[in-house]
């Protein structure tokens, strides 16, 4: 028995066919092989094209029954992680009305701030656990008041995987995660939002059928099996948005439990067992992948925009051209920890949500023309990340979320020893790294939605831990004193 997962994300589209019995990828495939492209008619637009999106899905999904010779019949479930925040609109014929406004379009910004003032920001974060935002109701908003003409003619929206298990099946609905996503969910009356879709003045029949995260969501039909070499009538048993089912793939389920990635942008998402918020709205929450009425699941998430993107920089800025990351990596383990009192702030990739949506930019602090060298800047970036993590971990923390221990793909910058001990040792936390992605995860989610696992710690039970990482308390005071030297230099510039 085998379960087919698809990470749908920005730049491609990702399967992987796993194993029922031993839990392990037996095949992988993903396109397009360069980037896919997002379309930008205006400057802090961007969009896709809904239907790449199942072109893409098509090749990895032929790509993959061909590596692995598998009979389709012998694919129980099917799971779908997705880029969260995104919106499409679809006609009563199914069919598209628009480009899909993407998770990084900012156009929405001003209407979901109207959004937050007018309707009242204590209203809207014991409700939303959220200011509107940039998020899908806040992108709708636009649509209804630029393109009314297409506005007229929806029949239902979406989210990205929401439009991708339509594709399959043919049904239309989605999950309570997946509308607390698009603020369309009221925590406190656990419904759909009536204060977001009164005030945005949206017909309720927009929302689609409400469905659990692990359920059958549909099946695939005569038309999708054809398209993509696959057996009419396999269940489609999980869908989540791309950082709820990262933390899934992590075996992230439980309060207190962290799952990190740390790409061209940083992510810290914590399961959080109580309803909570942040005042200042510098974190998001969302229903986690198994938060019910009966038991609350909330993912706090936290997004650094400068992270990976910094240390990207300074090897093609700084470091001796041609280098390598790993090379890099052993230049900084030559400077020592507080890089020699030089401290950087990552903060060069736009506003950050974490400091009020401020644009401070980056900033080199503390070099000495006579001391300092390329090694100690090298590994400045580095614990700069690190600290731009820990000033988040604080905010969540303030929420009730105990960090002890934090789940991490074994990639990105977690690749490097000093960026992976010095987040240990500036939190205390200990990290765990491990061999897996969104598509194997969303392959094991919709293992336990069809019920061929009876929990996640079943699911996950062969998840290959490939390293752990423990604090040094030996070097405790010397972290400390390092990231309150960033943190000083962090208020002066807040100022």
């Amino acid at each position: 028995m085998y379960l087919l997962g698809y990470d749908i994300g920005s730049s491609s589209v990702k399967a992987s066919l796993v194993d029922v019995n031993t839990g392990k990828n037996i095949a992988s495939a993903f396109y397009p092989k360069n980037e896919a492209p997002i379309i930008a008619v205006k400057k802090g637009w961007a969009e896709q094209d809904p239907k790449n999106w199942f072109e893409y899905l098509k090749m990895s999904t032929k790509a993959v029954m061909t590596q692995s010779g598998v009979d389709s019949k012998e694919i129980k479930a099917i799971g779908i992680s997705y880029q969260m925040h995104g919106l499409v609109c679809v006609d009563k014929d199914k069919k598209v009305l628009r480009p899909a406004i993407i998770w990084c379009d900012s156009r929405a910004v001003p209407y979901g701030q109207n959004a937050f003032q007018t309707i009242g920001e204590d209203v809207c974060l014991n409700h939303l656990l959220n200011s509107p935002g940039n998020f899908t109701a806040s992108k709708l908003a636009w649509v209804k008041e630029n393109e009314p003409e297409i506005y007229d003619k929806i029949y239902k929206v979406m989210l990205p995987g929401d439009y991708i298990a339509m594709m399959l099946s043919g049904e239309i609905c989605t999950t309570v995660s997946g509308l607390s996503e698009g603020m369309f969910w009221d925590f406190k009356e656990n419904k759909i939002a009536d204060i977001i879709m009164k005030y945005y003045g949206f017909d309720s029949s927009f929302i689609p059928e409400i469905k659990p995260t692990f359920s059958e969501q549909g099946r695939v039909n005569a038309w999708a099996a054809q398209e993509l070499g696959l057996c009419e009538g396999t269940p489609i048993t999980y869908r989540a948005g791309d950082q709820p089912n990262n933390a899934l793939s992590l075996n992230v389920f439980n309060p207190g439990e962290i799952a990190s990635t740390a790409g061209t942008s940083g992510v810290v998402y914590g399961v959080n067992g109580t309803i909570n918020y942040d005042n200042k709205s510098r974190v998001n929450n969302f229903a986690h992948v198994n938060h019910s009425i009966d038991q609350t699941r909330l993912g706090v998430l936290l997004c650094i925009n400068g992270t990976g993107i910094l240390n990207s920089w300074i090897k093609h800025n700084i470091a001796p051209e041609g280098i390598s990351y790993n090379d890099m990596n052993l230049l900084a383990a030559k400077s020592s920890i507080g890089s020699n009192g030089i401290s950087i702030l990552p903060f060069g990739n736009g506003a950050e949500r974490m400091l009020e949506n401020s644009e401070i930019g980056c900033s080199i602090n503390g070099v000495n023309f006579n001391v300092h060298t390329k090694e100690d800047i090298i590994r400045a970036a580095q614990e700069g990340i690190v600290f731009s993590f820990k000033y988040g971990i604080e905010i969540m923390e303030s929420l009730g979320i105990n960090i002890k221990k934090i789940h991490a793909g074994y990639a990105n910058m977690f690749l490097s020893p000093i960026f992976s001990s010095t987040l240990a040792g500036i939190t205390g936390a200990t990290i765990d790294l491990y061999d897996t992605d969104g598509s194997v995860g969303a392959a094991k989610g919709a293992g336990i939605g069809a019920g061929l696992y009876k929990d996640n710690n079943e699911a996950f039970a062969t998840l290959k831990k490939l390293q752990t990482i423990e604090p040094d308390l030996n070097n405790k005071e010397a972290y400390e004193e390092a990231y309150l030297r960033w943190k000083s230099l962090l208020k002066k510039n807040l100022e």
